[in-house]
């Protein structure tokens, strides 16, 4: 009876795992219908403690996940693409990815990354990419500001956004054009108010108090990704540490005589050998970046992703993952990045050769990493003050936006000794 019984149950184990299946999340132009959504529901497999493996540079950077009745729900219900595979399928693939001759590689994701966006409370209108895709694809995040930085509540999270901040006190350099605003001298008297309450005479000072917390909360480990003017004006505060060079109508007070030979660049994380923009008028921050410069008209402004090796590069080759090379270009206050500006030893993983601008770069301080990403919108292309936000929904296969969720999948990644 007990051999037929073992006999039973040895058949029923062997035809279970015959039909042991996996959740096949394409990523490839072709098979997928909601590239952003499939981001939020590999976040949210992770949050129930469910391991995922990223294919790289299969099928445009596809994920495995385990066959779970939830899964698919939550797939349906999100109107993400999904195939179910056999386990021998699945074999197949991990086979073929882990071939010598394939500039592939199956990346293990552990543990949902706990993210922070660095924003002022009851933000303005004009909207910021990384919240509208992070809300997009459902994936949680908590706003944290100078308060909570100077509290070192950064040492929470495991990722950090840096919204279209000003790190120089500069308020953005919106002066010229709205100074007169009354949304800018409200924006000006809560950010003073602010300041005095931390216990500063200057709104510079705050901020930099502010890039020095994040500067060594990435050294320590952290994930940073920033956008637009966050970038340039963050590397330009670290810069400037201890060296006034706000004007009066920034700060109460001239700028400091001969600034720019005080400038210290082995203090920032991606630039060097930048010139600042001194006048108050002009709505620019330095040399840096190229928005003025540019001269590319809307119809064929591109940037090109970098080809990494999936196997040896899985870093870079991650935050390229995609289901195209080409993505279109779009604009912001800092729209892109002057190559001879950006350090040697960061990368520069997107870039519009012809012009002679990066695009997108990525970089390692001290125990953590950065990524910073030119441009506002990758789906509105001269995004202005007061401009409606853009509609996700009409935007689902964006590759532009692929590269942020990119990053916020990237700190989920299994570590492992990385080769030399």
């Amino acid at each position: 009876m007990m051999t037929k019984f073992l006999s039973i149950l040895f058949l029923f184990f062997f035809a279970f795992q015959a039909n042991a299946s996996y959740i096949l999340i394409p990523m490839d132009a072709e098979g997928q219908k909601e590239h952003l959504k499939a981001y939020g529901i590999t976040y949210w497999t992770l949050e129930r403690q469910q391991k995922v493996k990223w294919l790289l540079n299969y099928r445009g950077g596809s994920f495995l996940l385990p066959d779970v009745e939830e899964i698919k729900k939550e797939c349906q219900i999100r109107g993400v693409s999904f195939e179910i595979i056999s386990d021998s399928k699945a074999e197949e693939i991990l086979e073929l990815i882990s071939s010598p001759s394939q500039n592939m590689e199956a990346v293990v994701l552990e543990k949902a990354p706990r993210i922070a966006v660095y924003s002022p409370k009851g933000n303005q209108p004009w909207d910021d990419a990384v919240t509208m895709v992070l809300t997009y694809a459902e994936i949680p995040y908590t706003v944290i500001y100078d308060e909570e930085v100077l509290q070192d509540q950064l040492l929470l999270y495991d990722w950090l956004h840096l919204h279209h901040e000003d790190f120089t006190g500069q308020y953005g350099k919106f002066y010229r054009a709205y100074r007169s605003a009354p949304w800018y001298i409200e924006e000006k008297r809560k950010a003073e108010e602010l300041a005095t309450k931390l216990g500063y005479s200057k709104v510079s000072e705050a901020k930099r108090d502010v890039a020095l917390k994040i500067r060594d909360y990435v050294i320590g480990g952290g994930f940073m990704f920033a956008m637009c003017s966050a970038t340039d004006s963050f590397d330009i505060a670290l810069a400037a540490e201890g060296v006034d060079i706000c004007e009066p109508m920034f700060d109460g007070d001239p700028s400091e005589p001969g600034y720019q030979s005080k400038i210290d660049y082995n203090k920032t994380f991606a630039f060097k050998d930048f010139i600042l923009e001194r006048s108050p008028m002009v709505y620019e921050f330095s040399s840096i970046d190229m928005t003025q410069d540019r001269r590319i008209i809307k119809e064929t402004d591109y940037f090109s992703l970098m080809d990494y090796s999936a196997k040896w590069d899985p870093i870079p080759c991650m935050l390229v993952q995609n289901h195209t090379s080409l993505v279109k270009g779009f604009m912001g206050q800092t729209t892109s990045y002057r190559r001879s500006t950006v350090k040697s030893n960061v990368l520069i993983m997107g870039e519009n050769k012809t012009n002679g601008e990066a695009r997108y770069i990525h970089g390692v301080k001290g125990k953590g990493f950065f990524t910073f990403y030119g441009g506002h919108d990758p789906e509105d292309y001269q995004h202005r003050v007061g401009d409606a936000k853009t509609e996700l929904a009409l935007h689902p296969t964006s590759p532009g936006y692929r590269l942020i969720l990119n990053n916020v999948l990237f700190p989920a990644a299994k570590k492992k000794k990385q080769k030399t």
